[in-house]
C-alpha cells in the first residue's frame, strides 16, 4: 500500500467472507479420508474455526508515537497545485492487532470520504505534511482522522462476527457430512464381498495457505485405513433411553415395589426392559477395559451402548461415575448413559449441579441440545485418545423412598 493511500476501499469485505467460509468447505473436502475418520470431529472443526476466522484489526492507542521528518510537500492554491515544496512531514504510527488485509476492504456500512494512510506490518502510518513557510497544528487533523479509522474498523467487525461466531457449527456439519458419505461407500464396498483394493501410502495432508498462520495446531488420527465398527444409529440411542425412562413410570404408578431397591435391584429391572427388546444382547456387570461396567448392549465383540447406575450423592459422585465410564471405553462412536437415582431430595435443586458438574468435566467437550426435563447430553473425549468421542446422555430419575 503506497503511502497515502485511501483505506478500506479496495476490496468487498462481504466477498471475502464468503471466499474464507467456502475456503474452509473446501479444505474439509481435500483431508484424506482415513484421516478424517480417524480424526476426533470436535478437535477438527475447532481447528477449522480457528483457522478461518477473520480478526478484524484493533488498535493500540495507548502505543501510538510520532515521528518528524523533513521532505517535500505538494501545496495546492486556489488556482492550480504547485508540484512540491519543502516542508515537514509528521508521522504518526498506530500499532495494531488483527489481519492488515481488513484495512483493504470495505464493509456493508461505509463513508464515501476515506481516511488515508499506510500499513508497515502491524502499524498503521498516518502522515501529515506542513510547508516551511506555514505553522500547522496537525494534532486535531490526526484525532479525526483516527476517529474516521475507528468508524471504518467497527463496521468491519460488526460483519465479521456473524461469520466467526458461525464457523465452529458449519465446520462440524460440514464435517459430519464427509464422514457419512465416507462411512457410507465403505459399508457398500464392504457388501460386496470382496478386498478393498489398496491405492498405497496415503499422502500427507497439507494444510493449504489461506491464512498466514494458525493460533492451534490440526489435530490428526492419523492415516492408517479406517474400519468401520458398528455403530448405534441415534434413533435406537433414543430408543433405548425411552425404555429406560418408561421404568419410571412404572415406579410411579407402584411406588411400594420399588422403595427398598438398591443400585443392582434396579439395574436388573433395566435391563429386563431391554433385554426384551434387544434379545438377550444386553448384560449387567460385565468386565469391561478397566472394570465392571453396569449395563452393556453388544453386538457381536463390539460395544455399542453401555450405562453406568448411580444414587445421587453429590457433585464429586457424579464426577467419579463419569471418569468410571470414561474408564470403561475402547470403541468409537459409542452411545453411553448414566442413569442417576434420587431418593429423598429435591430432583430441582439437583439438576443444575448435575448439568454444572458435567460441563466443567476436563473431558468435556461440548454440551448438546437435548430435549428432557431431567435429562442432559453432553460430547466427551476418551481420556487415552483425543481422536475419539462419545455421546454421554444423564438422566436422573426419582426412586420411592
Amino acid at each position: 500500500m503506497r503511502s497515502r493511500d485511501a483505506l478500506f476501499v479496495t476490496h468487498d469485505f462481504g466477498a471475502r467472507i464468503r471466499a474464507t467460509h467456502e475456503a474452509m468447505l473446501k479444505e474439509v473436502a481435500s483431508i484424506n479420508g482415513d484421516e478424517l475418520l480417524n480424526t476426533s470431529p470436535s478437535a477438527l472443526a475447532e481447528y477449522l474455526a480457528d483457522r478461518h476466522r477473520i480478526d478484524v484489526p484493533v488498535l493500540n492507542e495507548s502505543g501510538i508515537t510520532v515521528d518528524q521528518r523533513e521532505a517535500p510537500v505538494a501545496v495546492n492554491t486556489f488556482m492550480y497545485q504547485v508540484p512540491e515544496v519543502p516542508g515537514t512531514w509528521f508521522d504518526y504510527y498506530v500499532p495494531f492487532e488483527g489481519e492488515a488485509a481488513a484495512f483493504e476492504c470495505r464493509a456493508s456500512r461505509f463513508s464515501t470520504s476515506a481516511p488515508r494512510g499506510q500499513i508497515t506490518g502491524n502499524e498503521l502510518r498516518l502522515s501529515y505534511g506542513v510547508p516551511h513557510d506555514q505553522r500547522v497544528d496537525v494534532g486535531p487533523q490526526f484525532a479525526n482522522d483516527l476517529a474516521r479509522v475507528k468508524q471504518h474498523l467497527d463496521w468491519l467487525h460488526e460483519d465479521a462476527v456473524p461469520h466467526n461466531t458461525g464457523l465452529l457449527a458449519a465446520a462440524l456439519q460440514a464435517i459430519e457430512r464427509r464422514r457419512e458419505k465416507l462411512l457410507a461407500d465403505r459399508q457398500q464396498v464392504a457388501s460386496l464381498g470382496f478386498p478393498l483394493r489398496q491405492r498405497g501410502s496415503p499422502q500427507t495432508y497439507v494444510v493449504p495457505t489461506v491464512r498466514p498462520k494458525a493460533r492451534i495446531q490440526r489435530p490428526s488420527g492419523g492415516t492408517a485405513p479406517f474400519a468401520p465398527e458398528p455403530v448405534l444409529a441415534m434413533t435406537e440411542y433414543e430408543r433405548i433411553l425411552e425404555l429406560m425412562s418408561n421404568l419410571t413410570r412404572v415406579m410411579e404408578l407402584s411406588p411400594s415395589a420399588f422403595r427398598d431397591l438398591d443400585e443392582e435391584d434396579l439395574r436388573t429391572h433395566f435391563l429386563v426392559q431391554l433385554n426384551g427388546q434387544y434379545q438377550g444382547k444386553a448384560s449387567g456387570e460385565t468386565f469391561n477395559v478397566a472394570g465392571k461396567t453396569d449395563i452393556i448392549i453388544r453386538e457381536g465383540e463390539r460395544n455399542i451402548f453401555i450405562a453406568e447406575c448411580k444414587f445421587w450423592s453429590g457433585p464429586s459422585g457424579l464426577k467419579k461415575a463419569i471418569d468410571q465410564l470414561l474408564s470403561y471405553t475402547s470403541w468409537r462412536d459409542s452411545k453411553t448413559a448414566i442413569l442417576l437415582f434420587n431418593r429423598g431430595r429435591q430432583l430441582s435443586t439437583i439438576l443444575p449441579k448435575i448439568q454444572e458438574t458435567a460441563k466443567q468435566h476436563p473431558f468435556c467437550r461440548r454440551e448438546l441440545d437435548y430435549r428432557s426435563e431431567t435429562g442432559f447430553r453432553f460430547v466427551f473425549q476418551h481420556p487415552n485418545d483425543s481422536g475419539r468421542e462419545l455421546t454421554l446422555t444423564i438422566l436422573a430419575f426419582e426412586v420411592p423412598q
